[in-house]
């Protein structure tokens, strides 16, 4: 057990999904020709002035709804200067003393080896404030080049506040901030075009002291798994150089990257402070005040994954960790409540969606690209739990279906035919049952007497006999009425 303690804090950048950017006109749209999507004001041209985006703000406020925070009905825009080539007016328009989400909380799940159970941890947001995105670099051989499309994109970055003690914490509270951003519809949070980045602010301290001591900034993490490794590198670097007596000289102030190919990070430059950046109210902004009407728009919000979460528990009798892997992401969930509204069975529908149909999905493949909608698989949940099909039948359709990548026409057609086509009705017949039964019987009169002489153990063979000779008889049938006949 190690002697030290590690704090975390993280800041998340999420571009918000508008049509618009945050302070003109131009096209969000990710993919285009480099340079494409910038004007004067993108550029920071004389004369040019921004304009704030509505939406932008709309999607702020329910941000801040979803996590319980305080709103700030009166909020200003603030100038963050610095100079880097993908930041073509020299500073970035932010917010710093008065930011439109205040404090707020996130509670995160976190599975205990111990007792082999789930355990609840709130992490505090300290605030979310709108602010623009910078262009990109793009580094090819010698030389750089500046994309600057995505300057001017609406961003919020969200801030917590250092409650975060080991790394499967932070992946546990990223990815809970993924949902909720996901499930609020503000974001596509994709994590490899850019709209979900993290900066992870990470220290170390004796276990029983108080004080903060020097951290360190992990900059640009765009991967659970990268994030994971990139913080359980440094804290390794930081407690060997504590441990060797280096930690002033070698742990300092700054910020880092996160060398994927390597597994280590390294130094990028010195980390700079908030005097560093000399903010002041943008002068081309009037401060922003928000009025009833748009307070009320972006409070309206859906239902979230810890409600819809404790709703699938209390109402529809789910296991917990079943319902916490539907609301773990809202494709799946959504996914989930349409096989609901087709008419399958709570338990079945989950059964088979988490653990038949994604457990047959590998690489690429994901349920988005199957080609199994869900009105298909809640048919197959139907006729299971109509006896029309077995559930050996039904994961032999399932592997058809995945196969073949799924098939045009409606769900339940589809999965009608794919039934009589591959002969996989069940029968449900008693006196077909039966029949088969007293066959099986006839040909086996000496393990019938050791049966009933308390050889208990030959039921199974019995009832694969049945089942091999029926072809297709209902299992749960053929149990019920060989235990009535060997009785």
């Amino acid at each position: 057990m190690s002697a030290f303690e590690t704090i975390i804090g993280l800041e998340v950048h999420v571009q918000l999904n508008t049509a618009t950017k945050i302070f003109c006109s131009c096209a969000t749209s990710f993919g285009d020709e480099p340079n494409k999507n910038v004007c004067p004001t993108c550029l920071g041209l004389p004369g040019a002035l921004p304009v704030l985006n509505r939406e932008a703000v709309k999607k702020a406020i329910s941000f801040g709804k979803a996590i319980g925070a305080q709103i700030n009905q009166n909020s200003i825009f603030a100038r963050k200067n610095y100079f880097y080539p993908d930041l073509p007016k020299a500073y970035q328009i932010s917010q710093f003393e008065i930011p439109i989400v205040g404090k707020g909380s996130i509670t995160i799940e976190l599975d205990s080896s111990e007792s082999k159970s789930t355990e609840s941890k709130v992490i505090g947001v300290t605030r979310a404030h709108l602010e623009e995105d910078a262009g990109k670099n793009i580094h090819e051989d010698s030389y750089s080049k500046v994309d600057l499309n995505r300057a001017c994109t609406p961003l919020l970055e969200i801030v917590s506040e250092p409650d975060m003690r080991n790394s499967d914490e932070a992946v546990a509270y990223l990815k809970k901030l993924h949902s909720i951003v996901r499930f609020l519809g503000i974001s596509d949070a994709n994590m490899q075009e850019g709209s979900f980045r993290c900066d992870a602010n990470v220290s170390i301290r004796p276990k029983g002291d108080s004080k903060l001591y020097t951290r360190v900034e992990i900059k640009n993490l765009n991967s659970f798994k990268f994030i994971q490794k990139a913080i359980e590198y440094e804290v390794e670097r930081q407690i060997e150089a504590w441990e060797d007596g280096k930690y002033e000289s070698e742990v300092v102030q700054e910020t880092r990257l996160f060398d994927t190919a390597r597994g280590v990070t390294r130094s990028m430059r010195g980390k700079e402070e908030a005097a560093d950046y000399r903010y002041f109210p943008a002068p081309d902004l009037l401060p922003l005040f928000i009025d009833e009407g748009l307070m009320k728009e972006g409070c309206e919000i859906p239902e979230m994954p810890d409600s819809k979460r404790a709703r699938y528990v209390e109402s529809l009798g789910l296991k917990p960790y079943d319902a916490g892997v539907l609301t773990g992401d809202v494709d799946l969930a959504c996914y989930f409540e349409s096989m609901l509204e087709l008419g399958a069975s709570a338990k079945g529908a989950v059964t088979w969606l988490t653990t038949e149909l994604l457990g047959r999905l590998k690489g690429e493949n994901t349920l988005q690209t199957c080609g199994v909608d869900s009105s298909t698989l809640a048919t197959l949940v139907k006729r299971i739990d109509e006896d029309k099909l077995s559930g050996k039948g039904g994961k032999e359709i399932l592997d058809v279906l995945v196969e073949k990548c799924g098939s045009e026409g409606n769900g339940e057609a589809l999965v009608d035919g794919l039934i009589d086509s591959m002969g996989l009705a069940q029968v449900n017949d008693d006196g077909a049952i039966l029949s088969a039964i007293d066959s099986v019987l006839s040909a086996n009169p000496d393990k019938v007497a050791e049966f009933r002489a308390g050889k208990d153990k030959l039921f199974g063979f019995f009832v694969g006999q049945v089942m091999k000779s029926s072809k297709g008889a209902n299992p749960a049938r053929v149990n019920e009425l060989l235990k009535e006949r060997l009785q």
